[in-house]
């Protein structure tokens, strides 16, 4: 089952939400009034295969390079940030400079798939990133929050691969499934979702990608710059 197209956002935090029973929701608030627009559409007869190009997040024109801009003047588009492409069965309706709005696309109650770049937490020890236990504190005590042993002696010699140790942490793709869309705001242009996801909101542009009957596709875009998604409705 193929994903649908979608659309990117921008993370803008969280709140409470009152739903009709007067029970407090933490929803996640996403915004997506810097637009999605259709860059390319590439067809079987053309390409080969059916994609709908989208791109995202108005910026200056010395922010992009001089292929980009001239892919982009070739369809009177604004330069625009993040781009992302959407493999589909048929590209049917869809037109260059067209305009995609979340309301034709999501509707209360759908379930999505949030997935992106997480917040980065930098260089750090075992005990944060893996939730290892601290030696003693007393003054004897030669290991406080070291690592400790890691090697497997002379056979084989070496550190097994995969071992936790102390390393870069967050700062990768990650995907949230099933969190439920509880309200769109169409005069705002934003959306509220069940749940939290540790997305990294700085980075900007997140993708909504429609998913039918829930069944989850392995269709994958190319994505430049930092741009989270928030992918695939659950009918």
């Amino acid at each position: 089952m193929e994903n649908g197209i979608g659309v990117m956002d921008t993370k803008l935090g969280m709140m409470s939400f009152f739903d009709s029973s007067s029970a407090i929701i933490p929803v996640t608030v996403v915004d997506f009034h810097e637009g999605n627009i259709v860059t390319h559409v590439k067809t079987e007869a053309t390409d080969g295969y059916n994609v709908v190009q989208v791109r995202y997040w108005r910026v200056r024109d010395r922010k992009l390079t001089k292929s980009e801009l001239r892919h982009l003047e070739k369809s009177g588009i604004i330069p625009m940030w993040h781009l992302q492409e959407f493999r589909l069965q048929s590209v049917v309706g869809f037109e260059l400079n067209k305009w995609l709005d979340v309301e034709d696309l999501f509707k209360e109650g759908d379930f999505v798939d949030v997935s992106g770049t997480t917040i980065s937490k930098r260089f750090q020890g075992g005990i944060k990133r893996h939730n290892f236990k601290r030696g003693l504190m007393t003054h004897r005590s030669k290991s406080h929050r070291q690592l400790g042993f890691v090697g497997v002696g002379t056979t084989p010699g070496h550190v097994y691969k995969g071992k936790k140790m102390p390393r870069r942490m967050g700062g990768t793709k990650t995907k949230i499934q099933k969190l439920k869309v509880v309200k769109i705001d169409n005069d705002l242009n934003v959306v509220r979702i069940k749940g939290l996801y540790w997305i990294n909101k700085d980075r900007g542009g997140e993708e909504v990608t429609p998913k039918e009957d829930g069944i989850e596709s392995g269709a994958e875009g190319n994505k430049t710059g930092g741009s989270a998604e928030i992918g695939e409705v659950l009918e």
